[in-house]
């Protein structure tokens, strides 16, 4: 059962101003869109939503053409940057602002938990404003009255209870608006970035709260954090979002290595795109090297293998496909080799149809430290490629010591162990 449905859903916002800024633009959209049904004009403008840059328009979009579905207890984290849209999203969820194009449908009570005392009245004390917000999301006096021991106990500020709100600190604030939002039983729980604001011991509780409300009692849960532990274990799904467009949606560990890894290589493309050529009747869909389809990635210490994944679509059958990965160092020079079908005929015929190829690299125990070049090719050994990819990605070792203990230097050791280049 479908709990949330994003259909095409933007948001624009224009900066600086409330409105269109003159009283014959607000008279304008009035007769344009009340009286003849016809799009909002001043949409017809607007640029990216990008925070860092000024640019030409004073429209921009927050939000842009969102699509996606959430499942009743699915637990989705949304992360991005600051800017990227996550925010704006919940709170068109929440109905705190309207979007300006598409529709949203949800399924069953929303309890949003968005910034520390949303829904607080300052002057009301702690008892007061649990039966107002209760209220505001449909509950009755009775069910709030049962719930009221279970929510004090959960924000552990009993003993500010009846006093006025404007007195707690920024931490007892978010405790008691988190079990509030927890504890009075909403379908759709919604909760941003307010978590930070408390200690430790008090996240760590909420997260496992979070985790009851969705898998004990079949709850959904949006949950917007900057904390990528956070997002990996309670989430199964992640939803990455960028300038105001979704840019990944799929597994949650997926989507946090993603994120992380464009945000340490910000500049990175894909790796598909660095495809120089490949053959008529041959197309490449997907291709991941070290777990990512960026062209930039890092390799840790103690690190073992590097996954090399290939997916596409072939017109004709392709004998003795060969896959290649080599490592260059920053002058070009070949560091290490991985060619099973050329060293030992281990090579595969692509079939007409969808065709994936998988190859997992051994790496040698030692790795020299340095930044590589990396060429990847599919061929027929010693005749023709079928896909051509060299210097499609970069990646670092952070490298490790040698057996003398003895730091390892790009330059000076290259790759050691070239034989434990196998496919496992």
């Amino acid at each position: 059962m479908t709990a949330i449905e994003f259909e095409n859903i933007s948001k624009q916002y224009r900066l600086g101003l409330v409105s269109t800024g003159t009283l014959s633009h607000d008279l304008n959209r009035f007769w344009q869109t009340k009286v003849l049904r016809r799009d909002d004009p001043y949409l017809k403008v607007g640029e990216t939503n990008d925070r860092a840059h000024k640019g030409h328009s004073d429209y921009v979009w927050a939000l842009k053409d969102i699509n996606f579905k959430v499942e009743q207890g699915d637990v989705v984290g949304i992360i991005g940057r600051n800017g990227a849209g996550k925010s704006t999203l919940l709170k068109l969820l929440s109905r705190v602002t309207a979007p300006t194009t598409g529709t949203i449908r949800a399924c069953g009570r929303i309890a949003s938990l968005l910034e520390v005392g949303t829904g607080f009245h300052p002057e009301m004390t702690g008892r007061e404003n649990i039966y107002m917000n209760g209220a505001i999301m449909g509950m009755s006096r009775s069910e709030i009255t049962r719930k009221l021991d279970e929510i004090v106990d959960f924000s552990g500020c009993e003993r500010y209870l009846d006093t006025p709100v404007k007195r707690y600190s920024s931490g007892m604030t978010v405790r008691l608006g988190f079990a509030i939002a927890a504890h009075l039983e909403p379908e759709i729980l919604v909760v941003d970035e307010v978590l930070a604001v408390g200690d430790a011991e008090f996240q760590k509780k909420a997260i496992g709260k979070m985790q009851d409300v969705s898998r004990g009692e079949g709850r959904t849960v949006l949950f917007v954090s900057h904390n990528m532990g956070a997002v990996k274990n309670l989430c199964k799904r992640g939803i990455v979002l960028d300038q105001g467009k979704v840019a990944f949606d799929g597994g949650a560990e997926e989507a946090v290595d993603l994120y992380t890894k464009k945000a340490n290589f910000p500049n990175s493309k894909k790796i598909i795109d660095n495809i120089k050529s490949s053959a008529k009747g041959l197309k490449i869909t997907k291709m991941l090297f070290n777990g990512t389809p960026l062209s930039q990635s890092t390799v840790a210490n103690g690190q073992q293998f590097i996954d090399v994944l290939i997916e596409g679509q072939s017109s004709q059958a392709f004998p003795d496909a060969d896959v290649i990965v080599v490592f260059r160092d920053k002058n070009g020079e070949a560091k290490a080799t991985f060619a099973e079908g050329h060293y030992k005929a281990n090579s595969s015929t692509i079939q007409p149809g969808d065709f994936c190829i998988q190859q997992k690299i051994i790496l040698p125990k030692y790795v020299a430290k340095g930044d590589y070049i990396v060429d990847i090719c599919i061929h027929k050994p010693n005749q023709y490629f079928y896909m051509d990819a060299s210097a499609c990605a970069n990646i670092h070792f952070e490298g490790g010591c040698n057996k003398y203990g003895h730091p390892l230097i790009a330059q000076r050791d290259g790759f050691e162990g070239l034989e434990s280049f196998t496919q496992s």
